[in-house]
């Protein structure tokens, strides 16, 4: 009776085990199945990204996000400026993977150096950098650059990486609506820094960035030589406002510059093979950018910059 038992045990602790087993099979079978199905290719750049938040909702807090900005802040009225800023723009969206969403294109009068694209295709340069940008070209790099932020899904990615910090978190219970998670969602969407908020693009955000810009605007007939000139231009209107890169999540200048020269030759091949080229297309008359009234670009913050989209 007692061998009885103590094989019966035996069996019913083998049964618990293989139980066990089977579970956490199933377990990493289920994890590494949605892993799988949250991957996705971002274009251009072919690399590998996660992302488990869906589309529809990114675009929606994009929709939102871009809404309350705008009320705050002056949209140009030069025909001018908006037609210039409408063209360069939907040109590099029709390049894109995404020719269909519904791209908007405004400037806004103001002296800061910035501009954002968000997820859904809504998208605002400044006056300010316009006077960096000093031609169409210039603007296509710095649009481009943008447009690629929404394209790879930079803000999807954030977000995604956010889930899986927090666990219990899910698509449905993320809203800019929730005052806990505002700061982080706005940070994500690329607009932290206008709100104050530190949570910039990573390294390899910006990086990649650059790249698929710099090829939007080759595809778009916009000479790509001119994104080196541009951030030329930048670099040095900076001067030494800017900390050491190691302090920062954004790619120093050099850092940029030597990036964007890899980069370089695939884009003029693209560019020089187009039937139709656009070169430097015109350039911004600087009578147009004078923003009468507005108050001066907000001095740079002695802390490490909060975002590369802020660009001054």
């Amino acid at each position: 009776m007692a061998l009885g038992r103590e094989k019966s045990l035996q069996i019913r602790e083998k049964g618990i085990y293989n139980f066990g087993m089977t579970m956490k099979t199933t377990v990493s079978v289920v994890a590494f199945l949605l892993f799988f199905a949250a991957c996705t290719t971002t274009p251009v750049s072919d690399k590998t990204a996660f992302i488990v938040i869906p589309f529809s909702q990114e675009v929606a807090m994009g929709e939102q996000a871009y809404k309350d900005l705008l009320g705050k802040e002056k949209i140009s009225s030069n025909p001018s400026l908006t037609k210039v800023a409408e063209r360069v723009g939907r040109r590099l969206a029709a390049t894109t993977t995404m020719p269909k969403l519904d791209w908007t294109f405004n400037v806004i009068d103001s002296n800061q150096k910035n501009a954002f694209a968000l997820p859904g295709g809504k998208t605002a340069v400044y006056t300010g950098i316009l006077t960096v940008c000093e031609n169409e070209a210039g603007l296509a790099a710095v649009l481009g650059h943008e447009i690629a932020h929404v394209t790879a899904r930079h803000s999807g990615q954030r977000i995604s990486q956010q889930f899986l910090l927090m666990g219990a978190m899910t698509a449905a219970s993320i809203s800019l609506s929730n005052n806990n998670q505002r700061d982080f969602l706005l940070g994500a969407l690329g607009l932290g820094a206008m709100y104050g908020i530190s949570l910039p693009f990573s390294r390899s955000n910006e990086s990649e960035a650059d790249q698929i810009g710099l090829v939007y605007m080759a595809q778009a007939g916009y000479d790509p030589r001119e994104a080196i000139r541009f951030w030329g231009r930048f670099s040095k209107l900076k001067g030494n406002k800017q900390p050491p890169e190691f302090l920062s999540t954004h790619p120093a200048d050099a850092t940029r510059l030597r990036g964007l020269q890899e980069y370089l030759p695939r884009a003029i091949r693209i560019y020089e093979a187009l039937p139709t080229k656009y070169g430097l297309g015109v350039k911004f008359d600087p009578a147009d950018l004078e923003v009468k009234g507005a108050a001066p670009a907000a001095a740079p913050a002695k802390t490490m910059p909060k975002s590369i989209e802020t660009l001054q």
